[in-house]
């Protein structure tokens, strides 16, 4: 107050575009907001990278400070320049109520160009409660990113299972899986990722869900040799369970390069 008294400008940006209003609400402080609100802060503003106040405030998980700039007019569908939502800001960092008071006001259509589902988010953040909040509430477990957020990623990751699994999250893998999620929507498949780290426990579970035990990894190279077991070669325990889960040995003999095929 002392600051606006003496000629604080309430709209002034820093060297990233934020303004006061985006630093209170990314620290969810509500007073601090409500003040800057009442002097005329604009509730949309958005820094240089497009992410809003709300958004700001979603990564607080207050929820006094997100109620408070809904009711000013904050507009809970206005994205950053990569296409990130107020809705998996709070799903990434596992802020449930936060979340919750943002799912009924995101539209699909606002998701759809994003690009990316808050399933993603939760799954990349490792937050069980959240996930199932949202596959509550109708949200596609096999919703595939768009070409513009995978290539964010090395290995061109599509689906919200894959992170899960590339991250070791057993409980998220099994509540995703539970979901129906699909275990070969990815480029580089999950259950090569989960044979590939050596976890066990999520291989059983890949497996289970009736993950192709025979699946390849065409994209670095155009042979057939079985790539799972080339990934664990060094590892008994591993190739046994490939093995006794109806992995194709002969396929380790053929080359489609030969017309003779074997070898």
């Amino acid at each position: 107050m002392l600051l606006l008294r003496n000629g604080g400008r309430v709209n002034q940006r820093d060297a990233t575009g934020a303004t006061p209003l985006a630093v209170a609400a990314e620290h969810g402080h509500f007073h601090v907001a409500e003040i800057l609100l009442n002097c005329g802060s604009r509730v949309n503003s958005q820094a240089l990278n497009g992410e809003s106040v709300l958004l700001d405030a979603a990564g607080s998980g207050n929820t006094a400070c997100i109620q408070l700039l809904l009711d000013n007019g904050a507009d809970p569908n206005l994205a950053s320049s990569g296409g990130q939502l107020p809705i998996h800001k709070a799903a990434y960092a596992g802020h449930y109520d936060a979340l919750k008071m943002l799912i009924p006001l995101t539209n699909k259509k606002s998701i759809k160009e994003a690009g990316r589902s808050p399933v993603h988010s939760a799954a990349e953040g490792g937050h069980t409660r959240c996930l199932r909040l949202l596959l509550a509430h109708g949200f596609d477990v096999n919703y595939r990113m768009n070409n513009r957020n995978s290539e964010n990623y090395r290995d061109s990751r599509r689906s919200a299972l894959y992170f899960a699994v590339s991250n070791g999250d057993v409980e998220c893998t099994k509540i995703l899986l539970a979901g129906g999620a699909k275990t070969d929507l990815d480029p580089l498949c999950c259950l090569l990722v989960a044979v590939r780290s050596g976890r066990y426990d999520i291989v059983k579970l890949l497996l289970a869900a009736k993950a192709n035990v025979n699946c390849f990894f065409t994209v670095v190279s155009d042979t057939v040799f079985p790539t799972a077991l080339q990934y664990c070669l060094k590892d008994e325990v591993m190739m046994r369970l490939l093995l006794n889960n109806g992995y194709r040995v002969e396929s380790c003999f053929l080359c489609h390069h030969d017309d003779h095929g074997f070898r």
